[in-house]
């Protein structure tokens, strides 16, 4: 297991470097968690496996990404993210960043 902090949280609006897109974070690993396939076809950089990756909704889109860290900076427009999943995982947009949803007892 990665000893590797992970340098944003679920909520966490972010700027993809790579493909000049913004999201917002719905889910963070601290190590690469896809398969060899999936790395070999779509990680074309080769981004290292040991650091964490994230699960990102993307600003108007409807799929979800899985994105190495190295490629994602804070995204500093303070401007919300529209996908349909928002309202899954958040209940509000407060101070430039998502406020997950409390888990039902």
């Amino acid at each position: 297991m990665s000893e590797n902090p992970a340098r944003f949280r679920i909520g966490d609006v972010v700027h993809h470097k790579r493909f000049d897109y913004r999201g917002v974070v719905v889910g963070v690993h601290p190590e690469f968690r896809g398969t060899d396939a999936w790395y070999q076809l779509m990680a074309t950089s080769q981004p290292p496996k040991d650091r964490p990756w994230y699960q990102v909704l993307p600003h108007g889109a409807s799929h979800r990404t899985y994105v190495a860290e190295r490629n994602l900076d804070p995204d500093s427009s303070g401007e919300q993210v529209e996908h349909p999943e928002l309202g899954r995982f958040f209940q509000s947009f407060d101070g430039g960043r998502y406020v997950p949803r409390k888990a039902s007892s």
